[in-house]
């Protein structure tokens, strides 16, 4: 720490330079913009920045890494003593592609897998229902009974990978899959590693993709995290997700802000459910976004990190110190993608890369190249793959830790940053927590406004897109793209009747009904899914059980 007198120098000596050597020149030539900002306009950025401007504690706000705040990382080793999981997403139409899409994955060196699911899964809906019609397998792979989970991961023993699931409103009934494939398989619960996503909040927010009621929504991610403490404790339970709220056009401390707001609110119902915090609370995990600006993204990990700890501390009064380290997944910026000359997606997904692995990311999804246009190919999953494996390697960023750390720049985007989340934070509380702020719209009309202005300023030339507002080329070379089988939802189907055709209906019938009276009452859901999958009840009788007890959630009803 600087003494106030050598902050009053350097401020003193930063002045004159700005009148003097800086000042005289931008006079004489100017500079590229009147204003410079952060991505998302969030903090204006200095010409320079000195010890002045990063007043940091060092021991308060920076410690150790494995020690609190954890701004410097979560771990004591960091990627020194383990590499970040590199978590290629993939789904494809069916089960069997998806299996071989998997195995290529491993094959090629991805240490863990995330996986995709086509809309009628993740609405709860089977592929023959009239609702289906024209999406199943479209956007990520088909699950309609155990029978494809079977499928999906013939041949990939569960105690040797972890998987991440992208299901939210469904997500108990596919998390019964799995345990249900752990022991087909002979894999103690216990031992089970992955992720699902589990966060109905930010689908109220920015995905739009739920069922239910956000009250009964509550009760199953709580039944959840019960059930997971319990059985699989290596399980985690929830990936609080900023992705797609930063997808859908948020600032950089709005994504870390409602993150960490909905965060709160799955502690708060968790305990008012009568779960100790230090029971569930190890067990969250988040999932943000990395656009372009290298900085500003590290900087919002580090603030995040530094928040979650806090919130947790003051907030909850956690004392295991696995209650307060914010773990998570990164995923490089889909909207970033542009269609027009694809091949800059490889440079801004290693850009994006570079900044999760600097901000101290847990594991990591590189998106392929042509995904602003279509599945990705195995060629364009085995670039975005080796983007990871460069960086891991051959690039030295992941050989200390937090190496960004005592940079002047960063430490005030960081603080900056962290303030404005918490000032965001701090309204919401006053609109009556994250709840009440999504259902009367107010979460979702701040984010509105921040892509509205960003899409002014990208059609107007404010905002230079390479390829698309600028440096453009008259012609696009034909790209080799992953299509869709039109013939994959009538095979579906076929699948689907053959498995129903062939199960024991009274099984089915009694697994069904153990689960209504427990969602009738206050017992937890979570057993009598399990025994409803494998009696190979659809997601769509599962989902209609509890549509038929919770009901459906309508905004703005």
């Amino acid at each position: 720490m600087y003494d106030p007198e050598e902050l009053e120098a350097i401020r003193d000596a930063k002045s004159s330079w700005e009148e003097g050597t800086y000042g005289e020149t931008v006079d004489r030539f100017g500079e590229r913009e009147e204003t410079f900002t952060t991505d998302t306009g969030g903090q204006e950025v200095d010409p320079l920045y000195t010890p002045a401007d990063a007043e940091t504690d060092y021991r308060e706000d920076l410690g150790y890494p494995g020690e609190e705040p954890y701004t410097r990382g979560v771990y004591s080793t960091m990627h020194r003593g383990r590499l970040w999981t590199m978590r290629q997403y993939a789904g494809m139409g069916t089960a069997a592609e998806t299996n071989e899409r998997f195995q290529y994955l491993i094959d090629e060196g991805s240490s863990g897998l995330s996986m995709a699911f086509d809309l009628p899964t993740q609405m709860g809906y089977d592929s023959d229902a009239a609702m289906a019609e024209g999406e199943v397998g479209r956007s990520g792979v088909a699950i309609d009974t155990l029978d494809d989970f079977e499928t999906v991961f013939d041949g990939i023993p569960l105690d040797e990978v972890s998987t991440s699931m992208t299901i939210n409103a469904p997500a108990g009934v596919l998390l019964a899959m799995y345990v249900a494939m752990g022991d087909e398989q002979g894999v103690p619960r216990e031992e089970l590693r992955g992720t699902i996503q589990n966060d109905i909040m930010k689908e109220y927010i920015a995905r739009n993709l739920y069922i239910y009621p956000p009250k009964q929504s509550m009760r199953l991610i709580t039944d959840i995290f019960e059930f997971c403490a319990a059985e699989t404790p290596r399980f985690n339970t929830i990936s609080i997700s900023g992705y797609h709220i930063r997808e859908a056009g948020s600032t950089a401390a709005q994504e870390i802000a409602f993150t960490l707001g909905d965060g709160i609110e799955y502690v708060e119902a968790a305990l008012d459910a009568g779960l100790d915090v230090d029971e569930f609370a190890p067990q969250l995990s988040f999932f943000f976004n990395a656009h372009n600006n290298i900085f500003e993204e590290a900087a919002k990990f580090r603030a995040a990190r530094r928040m979650w700890a806090k919130i947790m501390d003051e907030r909850f009064d956690a004392q295991n110190p696995k209650s307060k380290q914010l773990k998570f997944h990164t995923q490089t910026g889909g909207s970033t993608l542009t269609a027009q000359q694809i091949e800059n997606n490889v440079v801004r997904v290693s850009y994006q890369a570079l900044a999760a692995v600097l901000g101290g990311t847990q594991s990591l999804h590189t998106n392929g190249k042509d995904e602003a246009l279509a599945l990705p190919t195995e060629k364009s999953v085995r670039t975005a793959l080796r983007t990871q494996q460069i960086l891991a390697h051959e690039s030295g960023a992941a050989d200390t830790i937090d190496p960004l750390a005592g940079s002047y720049y960063v430490e005030n985007l960081t603080d900056g940053i962290e303030e404005e989340a918490f000032e965001i934070l701090e309204e919401v509380d006053r609109r009556g927590g994250m709840l009440e702020a999504v259902e009367s719209g107010w979460v979702q009309r701040q984010i509105q406004d921040v892509a509205f202005e960003r899409q002014r300023e990208i059609e107007e030339g404010e905002r230079i897109i390479v390829g698309v507002n600028e440096f453009e080329v008259d012609e696009e070379p034909e790209m080799d793209l992953e299509e869709v089988d039109p013939e994959q939802e009538q095979n579906q189907r076929e699948r689907l009747a053959d498995v129903k055709a062939d199960r024991d209906d009274d099984a089915v019938d009694e697994a069904l009904a153990g689960l209504r009276e427990a969602a009738q009452g206050t017992e937890n859901v979570m057993p009598h899914i399990v025994d409803a999958v494998k009696a190979y009840a659809t997601v769509q009788e599962i989902s209609d059980v509890l549509r038929d007890e919770f009901g459906e959630y309508k905004p703005g009803r």
